[in-house]
């Protein structure tokens, strides 16, 4: 193996693109209990705010743990997610328990939010639970399985 180009130490931010800025603010406050840390939104109808990343382009950012996750609404109205193409899959959050992925779905059920099952994934010794965004994007909770499910 050769020498590392650069090394990374973990994950600035990562922006989602998305189609109604407004519908996914909504949905991430909801889903984080927070309102976003910079926050362009109310610019969006702003013509010339497509064109300044100074104003993220009229998105917004939620950060959390040192890290930050921004949406940038670009995507025409209708456009939807797609996993199969180049580009994301999916984006998976870190919780500390698997009694946390367990809250999160009684609280999501409670909110009126689709989402998968707590379910052990033994290959990566991790418990996920999904939910897709407004653009069906894909979301994962994760947390470490306990030591005798690993």
């Amino acid at each position: 193996m050769s020498d590392p180009i650069f090394q990374p130490r973990g994950i600035s931010h990562v922006r989602l693109t998305v189609t109604d800025i407004r519908r996914s603010k909504a949905f991430y406050q909801q889903l984080f209990g927070m309102p976003p840390g910079s926050d362009f939104s109310d610019q969006i109808d702003d013509p010339t705010i497509h064109d300044d990343p100074q104003r993220t382009y009229g998105g917004c950012s939620f950060t959390f743990g040192g890290q930050t996750m921004g949406l940038r609404p670009v995507a025409p109205r209708g456009d939807r997610f797609d996993p199969d193409r180049v580009g994301l899959d999916h984006l998976s959050f870190v919780v500390d328990t698997v009694d946390e992925l367990h809250e999160a779905a009684r609280r999501l059920s409670e909110a009126g939010i689709e989402h998968g099952d707590v379910t052990p994934i033994p290959a990566f010794g991790l418990v996920i639970l999904s939910v897709q965004d407004p653009d069906d994007i894909n979301l994962e909770l994760a947390a470490r399985a306990p030591a005798d499910e690993r």
